[in-house]
């Protein structure tokens, strides 16, 4: 990565504001990495709540904002991302507009560098207002694929037609307006308050950051394009561009990748259903006997809080003398390596963005059991469009489970999948490429914010 001339970088600094999730913590930091090597400075804003160790990101500064959760949540754990989204968005805004005005006074002070923009994740819903008051210019990263965005867009429409409520007994109908999504693939009405705001965010921002490829996505880019105000800059896979950082929330179990080092080429099924969703107890016995079952290796993160109500978890009797030395189970892994790693044959995600990109780039072909949000879009997407996966249901038995996994790994319909996720990856690389879609719209977005 060549990182500009001092000159050219017109002491320029921008500020990063992640949303403390790690499906979003780690777009964004790749992203202030990618355009620190570009030669910005750059000063990350953070919440408490999940925060990163300034430690590990020596080369930024850091602000912290008092969300007032600690405290809050010392007894009580939060029952889901949705509650502790809200209650940030509620305690957050005067910390955040008193934070923005101190960097702008230092800034004005040392007449040195100049803020340029606030990089915002679109799920803090009072940024833009805060920004606005200081007339500092933003630009929104939109950390989920477009695709999905193209239909959390039309939600308007979708209701006028009829969609909402959804049916019970039409679920399984085409979702016609977007091919292949079905009607279950679209996002509960619950949460549709909470995607409006975020709608508005991004809407209303001088650009949108998106992290995905045009091979990958080009009808949702072309769509976008020709619809929305403001550039749209898709500089993915954000992660491919410098040399990895560790943006883990949790701390990584460095087992994994030890135990992979034992295993053949690409016998491994790697299961990580991310940072934040959570099964049923019978849910996860079946998950487990269906590993044990499929008569695969198989590493498996099992993190705190993946059964609901629960911080621990206890495998099922017998589970660990049958599975041997075939199966290792870890509280977190190093992901990017794990999937980059020879042994890894496929991967069972919870089918959110960034896993799936990850597991894009590494070539490795995926089962997919959503969980909320946009996984459920995510993982029709990768059975029945780029079909290079499988899609599960929540409440599948050991025997269905034992089946799918032997599909990918072992079967011919698997085989095809890695051949195709495999020119998928080749492109995934070519994008990043000189005078290729991502370079080339890096290098917009580098000019576009020096001209702000």
């Amino acid at each position: 990565m060549e990182k500009l001339t001092q000159q050219s970088k017109m002491n320029t600094r921008l500020l990063i504001f992640p949303a403390p999730f790690q499906g979003h913590v780690t777009p964004m930091i790749h992203l202030a990495n990618l355009l620190y090597y570009k030669g910005f400075s750059i000063t990350v804003i953070q919440s408490t709540y999940n925060a990163l160790n300034p430690t590990s990101f020596s080369h930024f500064t850091f602000r912290l904002l008092d969300d007032g959760l600690l405290e809050a949540y010392a007894k009580c754990p939060p029952p889901n991302s949705f509650k502790v989204l809200a209650d940030m968005n509620d305690n957050c805004s005067e910390p955040f507009k008193d934070c923005i005005s101190q960097i702008m006074k230092e800034a004005g002070a040392a007449d040195q560098e100049r803020v340029a923009c606030l990089i915002m994740d679109p799920m803090w819903r009072f940024a833009g207002t805060v920004a606005n008051s200081f007339n500092l210019p933003r630009i929104a990263l939109r950390t989920g694929s477009l695709s999905t965005y193209v239909v959390y867009n039309s939600l308007p429409l979708l209701r006028e037609e009829g969609y909402f409520p959804l049916d019970e007994k039409k679920l399984n109908d085409p979702l016609l307006e977007f091919p292949p999504l079905k009607l279950k693939d679209l996002p509960s009405e619950e949460h549709h308050d909470l995607l409006t705001c975020a709608l508005r965010e991004i809407n209303t921002a001088r650009g949108m950051i998106c992290n995905t490829f045009e091979d990958l996505e080009d009808a949702a880019i072309a769509r976008l394009r020709k619809t929305f105000p403001c550039p749209i800059f898709s500089v993915g896979p954000l992660h491919k561009h410098v040399p990895a950082s560790k943006v883990s929330i949790w701390k990584e179990d460095q087992t994994a990748i030890d135990w992979l080092n034992t295993r053949a080429p690409n016998s491994v099924l790697y299961v990580s259903f991310g940072s934040v969703a959570a099964m049923t107890e019978d849910e996860f016995n079946e998950v487990a006997w269906g590993l044990a079952n499929s008569k695969q290796p198989f590493l498996w993160v099992v993190r705190p809080g993946l059964i609901q109500g629960s911080e621990n978890y206890m495998l099922p009797n017998g589970f660990e003398e049958i599975v041997s030395k075939r199966g290792h189970v870890v509280k977190w892994a190093p992901q990017q390596r794990v999937l980059s790693h020879t042994a890894v044959g496929g991967f069972w995600t919870h089918g959110g963005w960034n896993s799936t990109l990850e597991s894009i780039c590494e070539g490795v072909p995926m089962l997919c059991l959503p969980f909320f949000g946009d996984q459920s879009m995510n993982a029709r997407f990768v059975s029945e469009k780029w079909k290079i996966g499988l899609q599960l249901e929540r409440g599948m038995k050991r025997d269905e489970i034992e089946k799918a996994i032997r599909k990918l790994m072992v079967e011919e319909e698997g085989k095809e999948m890695r051949s195709r996720i495999a020119c998928l990856k080749e492109k995934s690389e070519a994008c990043l490429m000189e005078d290729h879609s991502s370079y080339k719209s890096l290098n917009m977005l580098t000019n576009y914010i020096l001209e702000l």
